[in-house]
Order: C-alpha cells, then sequence, then structure tokens
C-alpha cells in the first residue's frame, strides 16, 4: 500500500453520550485522529467474497498504524461527508503498519 493509493482522508471519531447542564443526554463527539486512507466499497470481488461473514459491511478502509492509538469497535468514520460504522479492525499481516476496518455505511432515518 503507498501513498498513492491513500487519497481520502478520514476522520476516526468517538461518540459518547454526556449530560448538559439541564441533566439532559446529548451525543458528543470526540475526534480521535483524522488519517489518509485507502477506501474500497463492497464489490464482487474474489477479497468480499472471503469476507461474507461480514455481509454487514459495506466498506473497507485501510490506513497506517496511528502511534499509541488503540482503533476499535467504538468509534465510526467520517468520509467524504458520510459516516460509517466500524464494524471489524484487523492488523494487516500482523507487521503492525497498517491496519484494515470493515465498515458499515449509516443511514440516517428520515421521519
Amino acid at each position: 500500500m503507498s501513498y498513492g493509493k491513500m487519497n481520502g482522508f478520514a476522520v476516526i471519531k468517538s461518540i459518547y453520550k454526556d449530560k448538559d447542564e439541564e441533566g439532559f443526554a446529548k451525543d458528543t463527539e470526540l475526534i480521535i485522529a483524522t488519517v489518509r486512507c485507502y477506501r474500497e466499497g463492497r464489490h464482487g470481488s474474489k477479497r468480499w467474497l472471503n469476507l461474507s461473514a461480514f455481509t454487514d459491511a459495506t466498506d473497507l478502509f485501510r490506513f497506517r498504524v496511528i502511534p499509541d492509538i488503540a482503533i476499535t469497535t467504538d468509534y465510526v468514520i467520517d468520509y467524504e461527508g458520510e459516516r460509517f460504522k466500524i464494524i471489524s479492525v484487523e492488523n494487516v499481516k500482523g507487521r503492525g503498519m497498517y491496519i484494515e476496518v470493515l465498515a458499515k455505511k449509516v443511514e440516517g432515518a428520515v421521519g
């Protein structure tokens, strides 16, 4: 994976419930990191066929490991105005250089 393929920017966020001064719960977003990434949408390739266990995954993201930050399934990714919930996190080939994330696109409810 080279920087040439990593042509998008993703914002990794943590969303948690917080109470305001009146005691009402609200969602608070905390930016964990902004990274260059490679995004691959779901399609009929052999790679996606092998990932059939993750039927909910709509996109795959790859980016460099961020020192001292552990990416977990509690985070979300904002990419080009779209939000993705992280389903799975994997260290590519166990070398500690790249992280591969399977994510599901979050659709807003209307009504």
